[in-house]
């Protein structure tokens, strides 16, 4: 997809938004909210949902597209798209739900550009239930466009596992690896993987394929299983590569400056040089690891250097990519599931490396 295509199909679906954030409007002036409670949601609503890359939400509609065998979004009826793309919002509204706790939790400052919701004049601690009520936005225009679906049951079901399964990551991140309180005796490799396959693999990878499955008819058990095979894994790779640019990537190719070191972060990259380090090595790490001083962190990045982590990356990759590929040329698609679902999301993960 071209750079162009894909400018437009995300204006097209960012000029979606307005429409279901009137509905919810109409929904709580129905339930007798008063007018200021309702231009709070809205701002809350315009503030923390639509401005991301909404690389999830397009997901919902660009896999739509491919199952249904269309070559573009313009083959799309307008009832398929407005299904499709509802779907997307409630995607994004479920990570815009996660980023406003999750904001609080780390107590961070930014985010995508501007504050943090909570650091808003007079935000402050109503943020926590302004992100429940984005999450129960979601349920609100479930009901209100799917009910009547037959895989309405499976849509609540999806996303009330994801949801769970994102929390479950999140508590063990906040836990192994909190900012105010290094202990790298607490990282390990499985942990890692946990973290990163249930607080991010599952909402940002598996979701999205899965809700424009349902959309899609393309529902049998052996398909779901088929996405959960190939795209967990491939969300576990999105995230190390993450890890990976944060700490050895240029800031002009990744867009934002690397602070997981600082951050104390339980990432693929401390943990490889934790498994390979000497204990000199592991002394200068446990004396710089998650400090808020640019001395100590390139005490850390020297070590890595010396591990030679990158060259332990560029081996992960290549071994990674070869195991995903083929599970992709092993997709079954005799029951309507197409292989260019996943191979669209490993090229795009695929060539930032690259």
């Amino acid at each position: 997809m071209s750079k162009e295509v894909a400018a437009k199909n995300k204006a097209q679906f960012l000029a979606f938004f307005p429409d279901l954030v009137f509905e919810l409007e109409v929904m709580l002036e129905n339930y007798g909210m008063p007018a200021d409670a309702i231009n709070w949601f809205k701002r809350s609503l315009n503030y923390n949902t639509p401005g991301g890359k909404l690389n999830r939400g397009i997901s919902v509609v660009d896999t739509y597209v491919i199952l249904k065998g269309y070559k573009s979004w313009d083959e799309l009826s307008a009832e398929e798209f407005k299904k499709a793309a509802i779907l997307g919002w409630c995607v994004e509204l479920l990570q815009a739900y996660f980023l406003v706790a999750d904001d609080m939790m780390d107590q961070s400052i930014t985010r995508r550009g501007q504050p943090c919701w909570y650091k808003v004049e007079n935000v402050g601690n109503i943020a926590i239930n302004d992100s429940f009520m984005l999450e129960g936005a979601i349920y609100k225009i479930l009901r209100k466009y799917f009910k009547q679906e037959s895989y309405y049951a499976d849509l609540l079901d999806l996303l009330h596992e994801v949801t769970f399964q994102t929390e479950l990551g999140q508590l063990l991140d906040l836990i192994t690896a909190p900012e105010d309180h290094v202990d790298l005796s607490k990282f390990t490799p499985a942990k890692h993987s946990f973290i990163v396959i249930f607080k991010t693999a599952y909402y940002s990878f598996y979701l999205p394929v899965v809700m424009a499955m349902y959309l899609s008819g393309v529902t049998h058990e052996k398909d779901l299983q088929q996405a959960e095979h190939i795209l967990i894994p491939l969300g576990e790779y999105f995230q190390i590569q993450d890890d990976y640019l944060d700490c050895f990537g240029k800031a002009e190719d990744i867009g934002k400056i690397g602070t997981d070191i600082q951050d104390n972060k339980c990432s693929w990259v401390i943990n490889q040089a934790l498994r390979l380090a000497s204990p000199e090595q592991r002394q200068i790490l446990d004396e710089n690891y998650g400090r808020k001083d640019a001395e100590k962190e390139a005490k850390c990045k020297e070590v890595f250097d010396q591990l030679d982590i990158a060259g332990k990356y560029k081996a992960y990759e290549e071994n990674i990519g070869k195991e995903l590929q083929k599970r992709i040329a092993d997709t079954e698609e005799d029951r309507g599931f197409k292989k260019e679902v996943f191979q669209v999301f490993f090229d795009k993960i695929y060539k930032r490396t690259k």
